[in-house]
């Protein structure tokens, strides 16, 4: 009892007052023209938001973060992923396209913005026929004839793309303009490769910077530092080392003497590569490394579970050595001369191997590299296991560049960082399906193309005639955003001659050319997704009749303690609801024993009336009251 006692002192000298905060939910209802409305508005300020960075004189887009600096940015996932709108409905509408946005993103890595205004075109278009009494399934059905339609066209008419200099255009016209950018992409592809890997990481400097590694690199450094060959740059470098493979744990010297005197008979490193090496075996190698007798280094094998074997195999090909494991019955105890790979030069920091040069035949390893190609074809693979793939496919084929972007200030960085993946986005979506004409006229020569389809019913020529009008937009906005007037343009590029696919608008000098001769180039890639990842979500928006959105109301509960709680409660009760009577107070319990009354009085944001609560209905209860209100004060 002297505890509590205690306890209720504490109380009495300080707290008064605590809050606690509860929520309850409820659900609201709109149904037809009103809850499409909504939606449509919803739509509509998204849109007009992300349509403002579209084309090369496309405005940025300053964005507030929760923390650290504001963002500017032209990307349009980006600046769809940031709007959050008060009104639930409206807010309903703007994510549907921000989905839209998102999986543009994933699919082409760019023509979000160009997905976002198709969204928006097809979904207006659509609210107003249904409004005037269309089948919104019909529409729906020659919305989705009509993409069809379109998408044929587009892969009719695109080319691939041959030449280095092709895919700088490309990577321009992604950047918004910027040469500079579309070169670096362009260098960085030419030295890695088409399935190269290349990265886009945050630079030091004021500089972009490319930096090429040439052979495979994993992110697995070396096991001991006493490995390190050159004390001043802390690496481990090899000359044309012997390379041994394991996939099991090495633990016993025997294991490895074999190899050791292999190395050491033929005056070469040995390069050691297994799913760990620790024990006598580690200690063997470091003493020998000490003593100078023998140049040795250990490393874990990358990856984890089925994914390690398969780069285990990989390493074996590149550099033409046999992995050491129980399912091929090869042990280490009985290593030979044939069994040990090698390769040009290795080197190895505390993060990262790089091993160039691999002495593996080119024409296994293209084999190889075939073998994974199919692999990543399998619809049945996730994301993940695709992604690792390419990683793969990108390690063997061709090598590994990282582009750093530099700038005088973390926005700088920001902004131009986002132009530089968009770039790299849309160059590899050039290089998988090939190039069409840019600035949305590719989708202009498509409309005139529609002009002759009808559908089976009205209505369904009637969602023929909406992607007809809707794929005109990204054009206009292009014009729109240089400051001319985008409808008069396009009607200029529909007017003339049909059969010259290639003549549109180069907005960044507001002249009329060729648009293949000047290097304005869109991927099939991205432009496809696009339109068929819009026409599918804002169709089916058309068919909405009702929405169901969930309302939350919270709960604010006040306790009072001490010797004054029938104070407290009357002035909070005052406070919170002006008509609740005075018999509200006298629910309270009062306990004499220890002077301490405890009162809970609840009151909801959702406007129901406030009403006093009394709680504790014996003495047994204090102990646990009070130790819950010490932790919240």
């Amino acid at each position: 009892m002297t505890g509590v006692s205690k306890s209720l002192n504490v109380f009495r000298a300080g707290a008064r007052r605590a809050f606690a905060r509860s929520y309850s939910s409820h659900k609201e209802l709109s149904f037809g023209v009103e809850a499409r409305s909504k939606l449509l508005k919803g739509v509509e300020t998204l849109a007009k938001a992300v349509a403002v960075t579209l084309g090369p004189k496309g405005r940025n887009v300053l964005i507030e973060q929760s923390y650290g600096s504001p963002k500017i940015t032209k990307d349009g996932v980006t600046v769809a992923k940031s709007i959050v709108l008060e009104d639930k409905f409206e807010n309903l509408g703007a994510k549907l396209v921000q989905d839209v946005a998102n999986k543009a993103n994933e699919e082409a890595g760019d023509g979000t913005t160009t997905a976002t205004i198709l969204a928006r075109a097809i979904f207006t278009e659509g609210v107003k026929n249904v409004a005037a009494g269309c089948n919104p399934q019909d529409l729906r059905r020659g919305i989705q004839e009509a993409v069809e339609k379109v998408i044929e066209f587009l892969k009719e008419k695109s080319r691939p793309i041959l030449t280095s200099e092709e895919i700088a255009q490309v990577a321009t016209i992604s950047a918004n303009g910027d040469e500079h950018i579309g070169a670096l992409i362009a260098k960085a592809m030419a030295k890695v490769g088409k399935e190269g890997a290349i990265t886009v990481k945050e630079g030091k400097t004021t500089v972009d910077e490319l930096e090429i590694t040439e052979g495979m690199r994993f992110d697995r450094g070396y096991i001991s530092p006493y490995f390190i060959t050159d004390p001043k740059s802390q690496k481990v470098e090899f000359e044309n080392p012997l390379v041994l493979l394991s996939e099991k744990k090495i633990s016993l010297i025997q294991d490895l003497l074999p190899s050791l005197e292999l190395a050491a008979s033929q005056r070469r490193p040995l390069l050691i590569i297994a799913e760990d090496v620790d024990g006598e075996a580690l200690a063997a190698c470091i003493l020998n490394k000490l003593r100078g007798q023998l140049q040795v280094a250990a490393v874990k094998a990358p990856g984890f579970g089925d994914n390690r074997k398969s780069i285990l195999g990989d390493l074996a090909i590149l550099t033409n050595s046999t992995v050491f494991s129980e399912e091929q019955e090869t042990k280490l105890e009985k290593a030979t001369p044939e069994m040990l790979g090698s390769a040009g030069s290795i080197t190895i920091t505390k993060e990262d191997t790089f091993i160039l040069n691999g002495s593996g035949s080119p024409a296994t390893i293209a084999q190889r590299c075939e073998q994974i190609r199919g692999s990543m074809n399998d619809a049945t693979i996730s994301d993940y296991e695709k992604e690792k793939l390419q990683e793969r496919l990108a390690k063997l084929s061709g090598g590994v560049a990282v582009i750093r972007v530099g700038g005088v200030s973390e926005v700088e960085v920001g902004e131009k960082k986002d132009r530089f993946v968009d770039s790299l986005n849309a160059t590899r979506a050039a290089v998988e399906e090939g190039i069409l004409p840019g600035g949305g006229t590719a989708l202009l020569k498509a409309s005139l193309m529609l002009k002759d389809i009808q559908g089976k019913n009205f209505d369904q020529t009637l969602g023929i005639r909406i992607i007809q009008e809707a794929i005109t937009k990204p054009a206009r906005t292009i014009v729109d955003n240089a400051g001319l007037e985008g409808a008069v343009v396009v009607g200029n590029i529909l007017n003339h001659d049909p059969t010259d696919f290639n003549y549109g608008f180069d907005a960044a000098k507001l002249e009329y050319v060729d648009l293949n001769k000047s290097g304005i180039l869109d991927p099939l890639k991205v432009v496809r997704t696009a339109l068929l990842d819009a026409s599918g979500v804002a169709s089916l928006l058309t068919t909405t009749e009702c929405i169901v959105s969930t309302i939350f109301s919270s709960v604010v509960t006040t306790l009072a303690f001490g010797a004054n709680a029938e104070n407290i409660k009357r002035q909070v009760t005052n406070t919170s609801s002006p008509t609740s009577t005075a018999s509200d107070s006298s629910s309270s319990s009062t306990f004499s024993s220890t002077n301490f009354s405890t009162s809970i009085l609840t009151s909801s944001t959702s406007g129901s009336s406030k009403q006093g609560i009394s709680l504790l209905s014996g003495m047994v209860q204090i102990p646990i009251i009070v130790g819950l209100v010490y932790g919240m004060i």
